[in-house]
């Protein structure tokens, strides 16, 4: 299954009511489709960066997804059509997850490469110290 983040912006004059059957609309819909919700925020009233379809000011919300390709089709075809929806964009996290774990394996890897070797590179220089006592002359006491 794959992961995605569907954020869409509803009109700022839609009664709560109506946003609240909008959400619930949209829930039904990702789990009849066979997806999973793992998660609705709302994150309220905000300014927009450039007006759109005239508003200057819109309600955020952002849907965590689980689900195929087909399913996001839909939900996106469906925003698409919604009157309340001003503006919407889905995007794919699965892969940057992946991404993300895949460079902290590389930096910890790293990481204890460098420790591995700043430790036998101590300990070489520890042997050689001995090494070289060992080989030198043994220092005489000075005949009087």
């Amino acid at each position: 299954m794959r992961k995605y983040e569907v954020m869409f912006i509803v009109r700022p004059d839609i009664a709560d009511e109506d946003l609240d059957r909008l959400i619930s609309t949209l829930e039904t819909n990702i789990t009849t489709a066979g997806g999973t919700l793992t998660g609705t925020e709302r994150m309220g009233k905000r300014r927009l960066a450039y007006p759109v379809r005239r508003f200057a000011d819109g309600n955020y919300i952002l849907l965590r997804v689980e689900g195929q390709g087909g399913l996001i089709k839909e939900i996106e075809r469906r925003l698409r059509v919604a009157e309340q929806v001003i503006k919407f964009i889905t995007v794919r996290t699965d892969e940057e997850e992946q991404r993300l774990e895949k460079i902290k394996k590389i930096r910890e890897a790293h990481a204890k490469g460098k420790g591995t070797r700043a430790q036998e590179a101590a300990a070489e220089a520890a042997a050689n110290a001995e090494q070289a006592q060992a080989q030198a002359p043994a220092p005489t006491a000075p005949t009087v």
